[in-house]
């Protein structure tokens, strides 16, 4: 999957050693790690840090930290004019924890215009489903009547979200799951959800970059705040593309400057 990528250049690690190297050592658009496994704490452990596992089928797990880090912030979001209608007459509905599974299997199954998933295999099946049945890992599912046509899974920590995937069997179905997360997450007071490397289909929805060295402050404060643990299902999801108009802005609280872009 990752060619010019020779394992031998790097550090290794095995299913018993559950630590990573920090994080700002990390090659800027390379792997940091190679090895281990996808036990649910190693997961935890490294998104903690700001590693994320990626790597191709019958592959030894890869892991990253890049540098810029791509998030999309909620008062950045794009709705584009062609998506409010969906909303308007509300042409989906979106639920959240019901079929976790599911999602999972599409995502890793589904052809997408920007991208593929080779590296959903049975290890992050596994992996990503101990995650959800012990309340850190979440999905989020679109219907169009009784049809499941869109949806994404993440990871939950604090006040952060972690993106995984994201599949859409309609047009603008996974766009419209997207956006009810965003809004749901920001009334929830999350800060971002962290989409980890650039695609050009959310940097059209908005999506920005952050320099590593801030991500990881981020993250450091992060560890402070509490996790949304256990199910979403109950949550009251939001309805509408617009943005709370009383909602803080993360840059003006945080006084973002190009330092940390």
């Amino acid at each position: 999957m990752f060619e010019g990528i020779d394992p031998e250049d790097f550090f290794w690690i095995t299913p018993e050693i559950m630590g990573f190297p920090s994080p700002d050592q990390c090659p800027a658009a390379g792997p940091c790690v190679i090895g281990g496994d996808l036990h649910p704490l190693r997961l935890l452990l490294a998104y903690q840090q700001g590693i994320f596992p990626l790597n191709g089928p019958h592959e030894p797990v890869f892991w990253w930290a890049p540098d810029p880090r791509f998030v999309l912030l909620f008062e950045d979001l794009v709705v584009q004019k062609s998506m409010r209608p969906y909303f308007n007459q509300r042409k989906f509905r979106v639920t959240l924890d019901t079929c976790f599974e599911q999602v999972l299997h599409h995502c890793a199954t589904v052809e997408r215009p920007w991208h593929s998933s080779p590296w959903i295999d049975d290890r992050v099946r596994k992996g990503y489903t101990a995650l959800y049945e012990l309340g850190y890992a979440h999905s989020v599912e679109v219907w169009r009547g009784e049809e499941l046509v869109g949806g994404l899974y993440g990871l939950s920590l604090g006040k952060i979200f972690f993106g995984e995937s994201m599949f859409t069997r309609v047009s603008n179905a996974s766009k419209f799951g997207l956006i009810t997360l965003a809004r749901t997450l920001e009334k929830k007071g999350f800060w971002f959800i962290d989409c980890q490397l650039w695609s050009d289909h959310l940097d059209q929805m908005g999506g920005s970059f952050l320099t590593r060295r801030f991500f990881l402050e981020v993250l450091a404060r992060n560890r402070r705040e509490k996790t949304f643990r256990g199910s979403w299902s109950d949550w009251e999801v939001a309805d509408t593309w617009k943005r709370d108009e009383n909602a803080p802005s993360l840059r003006e609280a945080w006084d973002l400057g190009p330092k940390d872009w």
